[in-house]
């Protein structure tokens, strides 16, 4: 990463950085709630169309923005597919693990094991952007992990699928935020630039995945599409995706991945929680719930950790971490 593009990010406001994370928090939140009601209250079969649908509705709304002027990107050209990858690949795999993983699993067991998310961006940024993490994060991350270990372990409702599928996209989440910050401070694309053609690239190809496997039949047959609340909340679903990959990529544009990864556990606080008592499928114990317990803990101390750094860290700290990004190239 340049020096310019780490000075772009120390400029940023307060008030920017603060709104993005909530705006994120917010529409991530509200998105797992919205997948959760169409993938198992309407027992929806395929998570990959509904997939299709987010990337259709990023694509239509973008270019008409475009078109109105209402926001700038990049036009297309060959070098497009050169300057964005490796984040098609990351986007879908990303999506698709994550709506599958939403069918899967309960929204609590989904929230906790969501927490590995944290673990691997640390990872990856150590290895990829050259960072350094005091001992104190590093403690409370292992906190996060060992809760979310806890409560996975006495899971009623092991699934193995539902875990595979959750760990990839984890360690998807963590790898995707990771480039995207890297995207946004090194190419010439712009925050809407990034969004448009990564659906733009992945969505051809996704559709005739679902296509030739035959998930693209089972939507189309689906009984439920004469029902005006499924409809609603499909379509709500689909503009809730494109919403939440627009907050990801505001997010970590004003901050960075790690931020980005921490303001979505301090989400799973709330969803972890009221997915004991809402949704259905939550099956209760007491190691269960001790875990939940720990992680919901380690994430909230390794959240005012973090921020308190960025609001208070002295001159010494900034300039260090300067000199890191600097570093990155």
């Amino acid at each position: 990463m340049s020096a310019n593009a780490c000075q772009e990010t120390f400029e940023h406001s307060g008030l920017h950085k603060f709104y993005s994370a909530v705006f994120y928090a917010g529409s991530s939140f509200l998105i797992t709630v919205v997948n959760k009601t169409v993938l198992t209250s309407f027992r929806f079969p395929s998570y990959m169309c509904l997939g299709i649908g987010q990337m259709i509705i990023t694509l239509v709304v973008l270019y008409a923005a475009k078109m109105s002027k209402t926001v700038q990107f990049q036009d297309f050209d060959r070098s497009i597919v050169l300057k964005i990858f490796p984040l098609p690949l990351l986007y879908v795999g990303n999506h698709i693990t994550g709506l599958a993983s939403t069918k899967k699993l309960s929204l609590p067991m989904f929230t906790v094991l969501r927490k590995f998310t944290i673990l691997m961006t640390m990872i990856l940024e150590v290895y990829i952007l050259r960072k350094t993490f005091p001992k104190r994060l590093v403690y409370s991350v292992v906190a996060i992990v060992l809760g979310a270990m806890v409560a996975a372990s006495s899971d009623l409702a092991f699934d193995v699928e539902g875990y595979t599928f959750i760990l990839l996209n984890d360690a998807l989440t963590a790898a995707s935020g990771v480039y995207t910050k890297k995207k946004l401070g090194t190419e010439d694309l712009g925050k809407y630039g990034v969004l448009f053609y990564n659906a733009l690239i992945i969505v051809i190809p996704t559709l005739l995945a679902s296509a030739f496997t035959g998930d693209l039949h089972k939507a189309v047959t689906f009984e439920d599409w004469v029902e005006t609340t499924f409809i609603f909340c499909f379509l709500m679903s689909c503009f809730m995706g494109f919403v939440l990959m627009y907050s990801i990529v505001l997010c970590s544009y004003y901050n960075s991945a790690l931020t980005t990864t921490v303001v979505g556990a301090i989400k799973n606080v709330a969803v972890a929680y009221i997915g004991i008592f809402v949704g259905g499928d939550y099956l209760f114990s007491w190691t269960n719930f001790l875990g939940l317990s720990i992680c919901m803990s380690g994430g909230l101390v390794y959240s005012y950790l973090i921020f308190n750094q960025k609001s208070s860290g002295s001159n010494t700290e900034g300039a260090q971490e300067l000199k890191i990004h600097i570093t990155e190239d």
